[in-house]
């Protein structure tokens, strides 16, 4: 999926995708890397004026595989949608950090981030998902924090507030949960479980300093 606006990298990310021909369709949203002047790696889902750059494509930012980017120090998203994420855990008991957690694992804070399947949004909503919601537009930011989180809610209870399970079905589908009768044996699954746990993590330890 594309990250919204610039999101300057530490140093140079080289990105491992395998691009079908599912991927190449317009549809999914396109991602432009370029470097800037001072050598660092930058991506834009606008091309650059002035600089060349290669176009690149993203599935869920947290759910490759094969991803080289390092979780434990990949940029954080601390102010966006502040107030829409504190609303949404007010209302639906959750952690905070947790919704901004999935937020980043699913979109990296790319509002009009669509996946292969035909996600949307933030959260990455499937549409009849959003649509039984009451999601009227699933590209607002509002809308989708508030789906996302509600149906979040919704898992943990499903799962007996497993937050592992609920995260898992949250990846895979709950029915892929109660198949297995737990994590299913995804690579892409538990690629996604740890990188949550670590991007959670790392959002509440800078909660705590507020």
């Amino acid at each position: 999926m594309a990250l919204s606006g610039v999101i300057k990298a530490a140093g140079q990310l080289t990105c491992l995708l395998l691009l079908s021909a599912v991927q190449a369709q317009a549809t999914q949203l396109k991602v432009y890397q370029y470097t800037q002047q001072n050598g660092v790696v930058a991506f834009s889902d606008k091309p650059p004026a002035d600089s060349p750059f290669k176009v690149l494509r993203y599935d869920c930012f947290a759910c490759g595989v094969t991803s080289t980017v390092n979780f434990h120090t990949t940029p954080l998203f601390y102010a966006k949608y502040h107030q829409e994420i504190l609303t949404a855990a007010r209302q639906y008991q959750l952690d905070p950090s947790l919704i901004r957690a999935v937020i980043h694992a699913e979109s990296g804070f790319n509002p009009k981030a669509r996946s292969r399947a035909g996600a949307q949004g933030l959260m990455q909503l499937m549409p009849a998902t959003a649509k039984e919601l009451g999601t009227t537009d699933v590209w607002l930011p509002q809308q989708n924090i508030q789906a996302g989180s509600a149906y979040l809610a919704r898992l943990l209870q499903q799962f007996n507030g497993d937050r592992r399970l609920a995260l898992a079905a949250y990846n895979a589908g709950p029915g892929a949960v109660s198949r297995y009768d737990g994590v299913p044996p995804f690579a892409e699954t538990r690629a996604y479980l740890e990188r949550v746990d670590i991007l959670l993590k790392r959002y509440e330890r800078h909660s705590a300093t507020l």
